[in-house]
């Protein structure tokens, strides 16, 4: 089984790397006015403690906004191109070192694809207004589960590697809407892994749950807002270089750092990005050239 996935992420990952290389090269004389270097950082900041549990889409969001590399219509597109690949090969280093249940693993990962080929769909249509709305309070509900995470309000959590009959019908209707969600702009990884502990499986088995879901999830929605020109293409590669290199690191080399204050300070980012994103939603008439 391990083989399997491992070949299917492969052939994603080509897949997805050749159609983003085709658009960037057939654009690359009218690519956007982002620094090459503000947005490398970013991905490797953003990717280096995403594999050690903060998450990436949030601080991405934040980061992304304050130093204005993008247009705010198009940060959930970047975002989700970005981190295709470093997200991949987190997904492959975590797949096979902790062991699930193969059908709960697969069935899951299906479920959240699924959803995130639907919200991709939706949300490179959306205007920017609409996206700033939708991407506000997507923040606020990722810092509600960072800070329920931190506090311990989450409670449960088992020895389980598996599902089976209800909770697993649960877990892929779950699954699903945390994809669509995902293209939005909610990370997938704190919901997954409450998700998990909710129904009594073992709290390291959310790794390979979450990171995998992600792995096939954001591929196919990646491709669908390349194909409808959704996202900013400089950035995108920009972060996606480095994002690979700090997942190296982050997962061989650093493997775990102290991490609590940072965890709040990036709530306290997060919560400031989801007033300024509500507030320009809510204020802010819709321009007439959302391009």
């Amino acid at each position: 089984m391990i083989t399997v996935l491992w070949v299917s992420l492969a052939a994603l990952g080509i897949w997805f790397s050749i159609v983003l290389a085709r658009d960037f090269w057939a654009h690359r004389t009218s690519l956007e006015d982002s620094s090459w270097l503000k947005t490398s950082v970013i991905g490797f900041v953003v990717n280096f403690f995403d594999v050690l549990g903060i998450g990436a889409f949030a601080p991405q969001t934040a980061l992304l906004k304050f130093t204005k590399q993008t247009k705010d219509k198009h940060i959930p597109g970047t975002m989700n191109v970005a981190n295709t690949l470093p997200v991949l090969f987190q997904a492959l280093i975590f797949i096979t070192i902790i062991e699930v249940e193969p059908i709960t693993l697969v069935t899951m990962f299906i479920s959240a694809a699924l959803g995130a080929v639907l919200g991709a769909g939706i949300v490179a249509k959306m205007s920017e207004k609409k996206i700033r709305l939708v991407m506000g309070f997507a923040l606020l509900v990722t810092a509600f589960f960072m800070m329920a995470t931190s506090l311990d309000w989450i409670q449960g959590g088992g020895e389980a590697i598996g599902l089976t009959g209800t909770k697993l019908v649960i877990a892929l209707i779950a699954n699903f809407g945390l994809g669509a969600l995902m293209t939005a702009g909610i990370g997938l990884y704190a919901p997954c892994m409450a998700l998990v502990f909710a129904l009594g499986m073992s709290p390291q088995v959310a790794f390979p749950i979450m990171m995998g879901s992600c792995a096939f999830l954001m591929p196919p929605a990646s491709v669908r807002f390349i194909r409808e020109k959704a996202y900013n293409r400089k950035a995108a590669v920009a972060m996606a270089i480095p994002g690979i290199v700090a997942v190296g690191l982050a997962a061989f080399v650093v493997k775990s750092l102290p991490l609590d204050v940072l965890r709040w300070v990036v709530i306290a980012v997060i919560l400031y990005t989801s007033g300024v994103m509500l507030h320009g939603g809510f204020t802010h008439k819709e321009n007439v050239d959302s391009d």
